[in-house]
């Protein structure tokens, strides 16, 4: 990103609004507070699941809902009893349910009973912050703010080149997400960031629905604010030559214009020549040999005009 353009300028936002919806809805992570809008439940697993793995969290949150399954049943219990499940549970931390115990009984007497629905409102809760209070927000109630916890903040970092910054951020994320869609968008965002664009991320497994307009797919630079250094390569030369061998790893042989989509999303005939200088490198390293066939079509350096003839092969 220029020094003077601000977050995502030159990005088609309905694009990538609707690549990443599109990816999310079409298969996630089934949690299931993801399959509940009431704000109780939503609170609970998000109350549970700070600092701890979400899979300890579906059996302890589905405990804990048999045992008191709406507010007034918490709000009501004995706190001890609360505080005994939540250590029994191993969740760690064990303020935080006393302060689960506390929003209750104030949902009942301050709320009458009925959750507030703004980020605002829900932070007047004990132990509730703005990050909890925009979860519980767009979750339950679809009116939240865009998430920016660290793992957006990877996301934006590599996808669009967002500074470090975060007000940056801030900015980057209040543009992305499409108004009112607080509880899909932060969802989506969330599942990217967990499943595809993790500290050593998982662009092409996971299917990222980004992939051909990010820029660290683009550079094979997967830095971030929570990972300082390169985590499995060395610049995208690198990178892109571990594409090659892998995909070479799965077939016989592949013609050059077979081989490059499969290496980058963006590849074109203007690409062939860079494709051409990363498999000869390879089997200048003896990983691959390159296989060139012979007729009339081919050019004068042995390489015909779309480049079927030219073929690449792991070297056994």
């Amino acid at each position: 990103m220029s020094d003077h353009a601000a977050p995502l300028d030159d990005v088609d936002l309905d694009s990538v609004r609707t690549a990443l919806v599109e990816w999310y809805e079409a298969d996630h992570r089934d949690f299931p507070w993801r399959r509940t809008t009431d704000p109780y439940a939503i609170l609970v697993s998000e109350v549970m699941s700070q600092q701890t793995q979400l899979g300890r969290v579906v059996e302890a949150w589905e405990d804990f809902l048999d045992e008191w399954p709406t507010v007034g049943d918490l709000a009501a219990a004995d706190r001890a009893d609360v505080v005994r499940f939540w250590s029994d549970h191993s969740l760690g931390y064990n303020n935080r349910a006393k302060y689960l115990h506390e929003a209750a009984q104030q949902v009942t007497t301050e709320f009458d009973g009925s959750f507030p629905d703004s980020p605002g409102e829900l932070e007047e809760l004990m132990g509730v912050g703005p990050y909890t209070a925009n979860a519980v927000a767009s979750f339950a109630f679809n009116t939240g703010n865009p998430v920016v916890d660290t793992n957006v903040k990877r996301v934006l970092h590599r996808a669009f080149d967002v500074p470090d910054d975060d007000s940056a951020f801030e900015a980057a994320a209040r543009k992305l997400m499409p108004p009112g869609e607080s509880r899909v968008w932060n969802n989506a965002v969330m599942e990217l960031g967990g499943v595809a664009c993790g500290k050593t991320p998982r662009c092409d497994e996971a299917g990222c629905p980004w992939r051909t307009r990010c820029h660290a797919y683009e550079t094979g630079d997967f830095t971030a604010p929570d990972v300082p250094t390169q985590p499995s390569f060395e610049g995208s030369r690198r990178q892109f030559r571990g594409r090659v061998v892998r995909v070479l790893g799965e077939y016989d042989e592949l013609a050059l214009d077979e081989l490059g989509p499969r290496v980058r999303v963006d590849y074109g005939p203007n690409s062939r020549e860079w494709l051409r200088g990363l498999v000869d490198d390879l089997a200048a390293d003896g990983l691959v040999e390159v296989v060139e066939g012979a007729d009339d079509d081919h050019d004068s350096d042995g390489a015909d005009d779309d480049g079927s003839r030219i073929r690449a092969r792991l070297r056994t």
